[in-house]
């Protein structure tokens, strides 16, 4: 019985990190109120504070959930390509898909978050500019396993690539909403794709285009 509820409890949980991210993709963390939350999550106040009694802590609970998220629905679908330059192809290609798919109402949680707190000092600031560092330092990792498996030149700067390629995905999430979605995912595609090209000692290991 005790298992069972404290499973229900945890499913309960999940669900509202779930919308939370979901509304903070279009509205931020700030603009979200424990009882709007409530109400979106078809819980009763009261439930709703059994989780969480103060915002702070739910908007760092949010955090660590839209990295999960970034995660499963990102990382580990790139890891399934072979290590090297096809993996961080890979990558940036499950990213696109990510967006592309709509699988958040405002396209990126931490595109917005960044720009919400990164004047704001604190825990949720901190808490999200870890997220970021922890994904530059994943593709940073790849960036440096391609090169000490030889399919990226000796010379390749592996910190700039990771902050090239970031850096054209966060481009193609207010190029998709605010210009023209087809255009964005094909220039954020093929910018990666002819960069990796020109780096790499073997370039048929990619597609061509």
């Amino acid at each position: 019985m005790t298992d069972g509820r404290r499973l229900r409890g945890q499913r309960s949980r999940e669900a509202i990190l779930e919308r939370t991210v979901a509304l903070a993709s279009v509205d931020g963390l700030s603009g979200l109120t424990l009882g709007r939350l409530a109400e979106e999550s078809g819980m009763s106040k009261s439930g709703f504070f059994a989780h969480w009694r103060d915002k702070e802590q739910l908007q760092l609970d949010a955090v660590d959930w839209a990295a999960r998220q970034w995660v499963d629905h990102i990382v580990r679908p790139a890891m399934r390509a072979p290590a090297g330059v096809r993996r961080l192809f890979a990558m940036h290609e499950a990213r696109l898909r990510f967006y592309e798919d709509g699988v958040l109402p405002g396209g990126c949680f931490f595109f917005v978050a960044q720009a919400e707190f990164d004047d704001r000092p604190g825990k949720v600031r901190d808490r999200v500019a870890k997220a970021m560092a922890d994904w530059l330092n994943a593709v940073r990792a790849m960036v440096e396993e391609a090169i000490t498996l030889g399919e990226l030149r000796d010379d390749t700067n592996p910190g700039r690539l990771a902050f090239e390629i970031n850096a054209l995905g966060e481009a193609t999430v207010v190029h998709a909403r605010m210009i023209d979605p087809a255009e964005a995912y094909s220039y954020s595609r093929a910018a990666v794709l002819q960069r990796l090209r020109v780096l790499a000692t073997d370039p048929s290991l990619l597609p061509e285009d």
